[in-house]
Parts: structure tokens; sequence; C-alpha cells
């Protein structure tokens, strides 16, 4: 009967520390899902020391991606389903840092980008052209008018790794239909762009 009752009671504290330990876990991973990185000032006119001119008279949307990044597959999930419904040109610029391997860059993403409808694919060595939109997080989305004027600057996922509708998908769409958007930037949920290493 002791043997029992130990048993028992071994058996209901195992399970309750299991059940903290799988909520601890579940916070731990929406905190990091939820979490945004970091957005800096983008330039209020096309950069000159951009990779690629703007093309004169046409709206232009900019990805900047890390390769490795997983978080960076939503990102171009959402730019696909964005680019179904627009007519507008796009660009994905995929970090290639100094000293890289050769094709280091070209993963399977840069292959899902440079199947997608307008999307014109390019390496950004060594992050010059990140740096020139100031861009340090994956999946930093800019949109400039016919014009090369900013019109919107963020993310267009609602969290790290998650399709969906966003603010900053519904802020572009909005913009391309000549409607005034409910906020011109927005949360950017990717790895950080400086690391040349696979993310977590």
């Amino acid at each position: 009967m002791t043997f029992e009752l130990s048993s028992r009671v071994w058996l209901r504290t195992f399970l309750v520390l299991w059940l903290v330990g799988l909520a601890a876990w579940a916070q731990a991973l929406w905190r990091y899902s939820a979490t945004p990185g970091t957005a800096s000032v983008a330039p209020k006119q096309w950069p000159a020391a951009a990779p690629m001119p703007h093309p004169p008279g046409r709206a232009t949307l900019v990805m900047l991606a890390h390769p490795h990044c997983p978080c960076t597959r939503a990102s171009l999930a959402e730019l696909g389903k964005l680019l179904e419904r627009e007519d507008v040109e796009a660009w994905v610029l995929f970090l290639r840092p100094a000293g890289a391997q050769p094709g280091w860059e070209k993963t399977d993403l840069w292959k899902t980008a440079a199947a997608m409808k307008n999307v014109h694919v390019l390496a950004d060595a060594d992050g010059a052209a990140a740096r020139a939109f100031g861009a340090e997080t994956s999946g930093h989305v800019l949109f400039y008018d016919a014009e090369g004027s900013l019109r919107f600057s963020g993310g267009i996922t609602q969290a790290r790794g998650h399709e969906g509708p966003s603010a900053g998908g519904e802020a572009i769409h909005s913009m391309l239909h000549g409607t005034a958007p409910r906020q011109e930037q927005a949360m950017i949920f990717g790895c950080p762009l400086e690391s040349q290493e696979s993310p977590p």
C-alpha cells in the first residue's frame, strides 16, 4: 500500500512538473515570436547608394532578407500574396557577407523569391544595400512611390514566422489603391541582418 501511494505521488509530481515546463516553454516561444527586430530610420527618398536605380514613374517594393533566417519564409509568403493581387515591381535583396562562401546566399528562400511574380532577386554584397535602405532586420519591407518617395517602412507579418494578415501588408495594399493607410510603419519580425551565421 505504501509503495502504491508513493508511486501515485511521484506520478502526480512528475505530471505537474511536466505541465509547468511545457507552459514555460510555450510562453518563451510566444515571447520570441512576438518580439520585433530592430527598425532603423529608412531614407525618405530612394537612396543613391542602392544597387539598382528606382524605375522612373513606377512604385517599387524592396525587401531586405537574410537567406538563412527561418522567419523570412513567412515574410516571403506574405510578399507573394501581395504581389499576386497588385501590379507593383519588387526587389528582394539577400545578404551576402564579406568572405562568405560562393552561393552562401542562394538558399531555398532565394529560389522562392526568384519564382515570384514581378520580383527581382539580388545578392546584397557585405550588406551595402541594407545600410543604404536603413534595414537591420530580415523581412524589412520598404515601399517607394512612383516619384521615389518613401511611403511605408516595416514588416508584413504579424509575428516571427507567422503568415496571415498584418498591419504592414494592409498599409501597402491601401497605398497601392490610392487610399490613406492607418499607419506608415509596422514592426518587423525577423533575424538580424548583420549575422553571417545561420540564425537559430
